[in-house]
C-alpha cells in the first residue's frame, strides 16, 4: 500500500487558507503524519540461502552424469604453504583439479556417437569457473562438460599435462629483468610476457562430422598469444605454464 506523508507546515498552511484567520491551535500535528499503513520499502531475504554446493540427500549415493559430461570428486583445497604457514579458509586458492568418479554417454554429432575421450579415475585440471559443484557422500564433486576439462595429468606436476581437444600447454618465456636502458626492474614492474614455448598439444576439436581437426602448432614451436588468454599454473620446479585454446595463439616465432 502507498504511505503518504504530511508535515506539519504544510497541513497548518492548507488550513489556514481554507479558514482565513481561523486558530492553526487545533491543527497542531506531529513533525511528521503517516497515512495508511507504513511498511518499510525493503525485500525480505527469509527465505534465500546460499550454498558453497548443491547438497545431495543421503538417500541418494551415485551421481551418473549425462551426455558430454563428467563427474568429478575435487581435490582438497591447500590448508599450508609450502614453508608449513597455515592458511585461514579466505586465503586457500581453490581447487582446479580433481580426480573423475563418472562420466556421460558421451554425445551425437552429426552422424556420430562421441565418446568421452575422459577415463574414469583421471587425474584433470579443469576451467576454474567451469560447472556446478555438488556435495555427494560429504564429498564436493563438480559436474562440468567435457570441453571445461583443460588435460589430464600424467603426474603431480603440470608440465606432463597432456591437453584436451584444442588446446595447447606452454612453458611461458621468463620476463626481462631490466629495461632495454639497463635498469632493475621489480616483480611488480615486470610486463607479463605473452611469448612462449609449445610443450604439448591437444588431438584437436572436432568437426561437423565428429571427426579430429589436428592443431596447426606443435611442440617445440616458440609463439606468440593473447595476454589475457588461459589458465596459468606453476610447475614443481617453480616454471610458468599457461593453458590456452588454439584460437588465443596469435604467431609463431622463428
Amino acid at each position: 500500500m502507498a504511505t503518504v506523508q504530511l508535515s506539519s507546515a504544510r497541513v497548518g498552511a492548507a488550513a489556514f487558507a481554507a479558514k482565513g484567520k481561523a486558530s492553526l491551535e487545533p491543527l497542531r500535528l506531529p513533525a511528521t503524519v503517516t497515512i495508511g499503513e507504513a511498511r518499510p520499502a525493503r525485500r525480505a531475504f527469509r527465505g534465500l540461502v546460499v550454498r558453497a554446493a548443491t547438497v545431495v540427500a543421503p538417500k541418494y549415493t551415485t551421481l551418473k552424469p549425462l551426455a558430454d559430461r563428467v563427474l568429478v570428486k575435487i581435490k582438497s583445497s591447500e590448508e599450508k604453504t609450502t614453508g608449513g604457514i597455515l592458511l585461514p579458509t579466505t586465503a586457500q586458492s581453490r581447487p582446479q583439479g580433481g580426480e573423475v568418479v563418472a562420466v556421460g554417454e558421451g554425445r551425437t554429432i552429426g552422424d556420430k556417437k562421441v565418446d568421452i575421450s575422459i577415463q574414469v579415475g583421471a587425474q584433470v585440471i579443469y576451467s576454474k569457473y567451469a560447472g556446478t559443484e555438488v556435495e555427494l557422500n560429504d564429498y564436493n564433486h563438480l559436474v562440468l562438460k567435457e570441453d571445461d576439462v583443460i588435460g589430464i595429468l600424467e603426474t603431480d606436476d603440470v608440465k606432463d599435462m597432456k591437453p584436451l581437444n584444442d588446446r595447447v600447454l606452454i612453458k611461458v618465456a621468463e620476463a626481462e629483468d631490466k629495461t632495454p636502458g639497463g635498469l632493475l626492474l621489480t616483480e611488480t614492474t615486470k610486463e607479463k610476457p605473452s611469448i612462449g614455448t609449445v610443450v604439448a598439444v591437444g588431438p584437436g576439436p572436432l568437426d561437423e562430422e565428429g571427426n579430429r581437426i589436428p592443431l596447426s602448432v606443435s611442440a617445440g614451436s616458440t609463439v606468440l598469444y593473447s595476454k589475457y588468454a588461459g589458465s596459468e599454473f606453476k610447475g614443481a620446479d617453480g616454471t610458468n605454464y599457461i593453458v590456452l585454446r588454439v584460437s588465443d595463439l596469435m604467431a609463431v616465432l622463428s
